[in-house]
């Protein structure tokens, strides 16, 4: 059995960043990941789907530094560079089937959409620089807490570790699912957290891979809204080093995407951008599909139908007995950003905060 001072749950951007902290502080922690990654739900890969340092964003892809400060500033601090989303260009709207595609003036995007070259994964690869490795433990879920007086007991895969403190940097309804405790959470307290919408989890993401970004060529940002489908919106993915792509969230349920399988979704993805875009749009060198609504460490049954992004809420996230030894520091328990990058800064730098009084 391993002593330490705090667990936390999760590897994703609000873990590690609880793990920064700490580590900064000298706080001892050990840090718990289901996955054998770290990341989350920010996920980076090549054009066969491999992990990349240079490469496409199946998992969030753009950061506001003028709308979340907080974002702007890990990414100065972490010395991460990044650039502007590419806009320039008309683009095309697709109202209906019996009607051609319309390409329109682009509007001004403000504030402007940023990403990190190489992809968001270069924001993990930074927060993971400094951190030992021996305090980070993959391909490890924890399955249950216990409240000892005034220690947790974690029980993980293959190790029971004991803790002051516990920090949850999942989504509070994957938690629910994934976690017991013992005693159980108020019923108040766990109601919440399973009514409590998981950003990504009911989406999908579908992208085109070519040997240029030929849409430029003729005027077009890449932007793309659509009543069609099966891509609902699409946007230019070109990286910062010139790996031309385009990519689309997937408008059809996560339940009915199931039932179509990926290779139809992909089909049917490059039969519209091809309509969109024309011919060269129905030759990609590579495609990639995310469907988050599959992936057991992201999304619950809960999460098939799709919700409107989670809204801050306000009181304690964590009542009764397990107040103060149990910490919700996913992005969703963000009091004022929930659903974006900057709210799993927030919602773990408030965690850490709470530890370190």
């Amino acid at each position: 059995m391993t002593d330490t001072t705090v667990a936390i749950i999760g590897a994703g951007l609000a873990g590690l960043n609880a793990a920064r902290l700490l580590y900064r502080a000298g706080v001892d922690f050990h840090l718990f990941e289901a996955r054998d990654r770290a990341g989350g739900r920010i996920l980076t890969v090549d054009e066969i789907g491999a992990l990349a340092e240079d490469g496409f964003d199946l998992g969030p892809s753009w950061f506001w530094p003028q709308m979340h400060p907080v974002m702007g500033a890990l990414v100065d601090e972490l010395d991460v560079p990044f650039f502007q989303q590419h806009s320039t260009g008309d683009m095309v709207f697709e109202k209906t089937s019996r009607e051609s595609p319309q390409r329109v003036p682009a509007f001004a995007q403000e504030p402007s959409s940023m990403r990190l070259a190489g992809g968001t994964a270069a924001l993990v690869r930074a927060l993971m620089r400094d951190l030992p490795l021996d305090r980070l433990h993959f391909s490890t879920p924890v399955t249950a807490l216990r409240l000892m007086g005034k220690s947790v007991e974690i029980i993980a895969a293959d190790r029971t570790v004991t803790a002051r403190h516990v920090i949850a940097a999942l989504p509070p309804r994957l938690f629910a699912q994934k976690v017991s405790l013992h005693p159980a959470p108020v019923s108040r307290d766990l109601s919440r957290w399973q009514a409590t919408a998981t950003w990504m989890a009911p989406h999908a993401k579908v992208f085109a891979l070519y040997d240029r970004p030929f849409w430029r060529d003729a005027g077009l940002s890449g932007m793309t809204q659509s009543m069609v489908g099966p891509l609902v919106e699409i946007q230019d993915a070109t990286t910062a080093s010139g790996k031309a792509a385009l990519f689309g969230f997937v408008g059809v349920p996560a339940p009915n995407r199931a039932a179509l399988g990926d290779q139809a979704l992909i089909h049917a993805s490059i039969q519209q951008l091809t309509r969109l875009f024309g011919l060269e749009a129905g030759s990609p060198r590579a495609t990639l599909i995310k469907d988050w609504a599959q992936d057991q460490w992201t999304a619950t049954n809960a999460d098939a139908v799709s919700s409107a992004h989670p809204a801050p809420q306000t009181g304690e996230w964590v009542t009764g007995a397990w107040q103060g030894r149990l910490l919700m520091a996913g992005s969703e328990a963000s009091p004022s950003d929930p659903g974006y990058l900057a709210g799993a800064i927030e919602a773990s730098q408030k965690a850490v905060l709470s530890i370190c009084k």
